[in-house]
């Protein structure tokens, strides 16, 4: 089946009117679903309620920290994708609250279940959760094994960088403490995938004290964990800050494959506290940067070995990679290459693949036209 990709956007800061718009450009004809991002400062009881009214078909999406679509990166206003042609059917699933969060993932994951015992090679699930919840792992994980191993990527949802509040959309409201696991029925050839311009260097620490829950790593090879990290990456302990943590994350390696642990900052302790969990005992390397438009390149290269011709890629990109563009001047064309991948999504307070959550990386999935 022929699937067809209708995008819109809007920068009117008046929920009704903002809805207006999208609804007017992505035309009359039925849609099967519309997938939206939006920043936080819109009034987002009536913004739920709008798009409530608007659409029929499923509405999946979420507060965001920027949008990617056709124009590349946008910081603001509202970017909504939709999609025809009966190629797919999307089935939201509310996973909230997430204080209850294994119970809520069992439900969800039996659900998950039910609906694709007969046809599993057909689906995959979107999962986006409240980005300041700090649960991404322990929800990723469960659902992974609940659900029999379905492909799933996803996005924590953001704020802009305030880190105050953040927000996913369910059937004509924005939540917090909630999660929305978005299952895909897919009649087209689809293909999940990750990639980050970091490597792992030669550079290897022990995690030799941690408290996982509150992402805090107090130490690295028996030092104090900023210590010992400002060392192996060749700096003083004053001088660690963004700059410094986005160039040199840490890379935990499972199965040969390198995912990003990055660190928010240095605390007075000398701890550091991490976007991500990290566990006691664990080997991290010190991530090395390598051509961020040569990995591009090569990851979707790969992409369309699988999927040849995808009418849309659903992208979920860390804020810290759009941060990182921008200093080094390529948010541009890291942007304008995206949009030429038919890429629509958000810049994410982390991403998740499978089971796993993940910091300064890019997870996707092509859906074939």
């Amino acid at each position: 089946m022929a699937l067809r990709v209708t995008h819109a956007e809007t920068s009117s800061r008046d929920a009704t009117a903002a809805v207006h718009e999208l609804a007017g450009q992505l035309g009359g004809a039925e849609l099967d679903a519309v997938l939206l991002f939006c920043d936080p400062d819109y009034d987002l009881d009536a913004l739920g309620a709008a798009i409530k009214a608007a659409f029929a078909c499923p509405v999946i999406g979420c507060t965001s920290a920027g949008q990617l679509g056709a124009r590349g990166f946008q910081a603001s206003g509202i970017l909504a994708a939709g999609v025809r042609g009966g190629a797919i059917d999307v089935h939201p699933l509310l996973i909230a609250p997430l204080s209850d969060l294994q119970a809520q993932a069992a439900v969800a994951a039996a659900t998950v279940q039910a609906a694709t015992e007969a046809r599993p090679a057909q689906w995959f699930g979107l999962l986006l959760v409240d980005g300041l919840s700090t649960c991404e792992e322990h929800l990723a994980a469960a659902l992974y094994q609940m659900t029999g191993s379905l492909p799933v990527i996803g996005g924590s949802a953001g704020d802009n960088l305030k880190f105050e509040r953040t927000h996913v959309y369910h059937d004509g409201r924005f939540l917090s403490h909630a999660a929305v696991l978005a299952l895909f029925e897919c009649r087209n050839p689809f293909a999940a995938f990750k990639f980050q311009h970091f490597v792992p260097s030669q550079i290897e620490l022990v995690v030799t004290g941690a408290d996982p829950d509150r992402r805090i790593i107090f130490e690295l090879d028996g030092e104090p964990a900023a210590l010992a990290y400002a060392e192996a990456v060749g700096v003083a302990v004053a001088d660690l800050d963004a700059a410094v943590f986005s160039t040199h994350p840490l890379l935990l390696t499972i199965a040969g494959e390198p995912y990003v642990r990055s660190i928010l900052r240095a605390n007075a302790d000398l701890s550091l506290t991490c976007y991500c969990a990290v566990d006691e005992a664990m080997v991290v390397s010190v991530g090395r940067a390598v051509d961020p438009m040569d990995t591009l390149e090569r990851a979707f290269a790969e992409v369309r070995r699988s999927v040849a011709d995808p009418a849309l890629v659903i992208g979920c990109d860390c804020i810290l990679r759009r941060v990182g563009f921008e200093q080094s001047g390529l948010a541009v064309r890291v942007g304008a290459f995206m949009a030429g991948q038919h890429v629509f999504g958000f810049s994410t307070y982390g991403e998740q693949f499978n089971g796993l959550h993940v910091n300064q990386t890019f997870t996707g999935v092509a859906i074939g036209a």
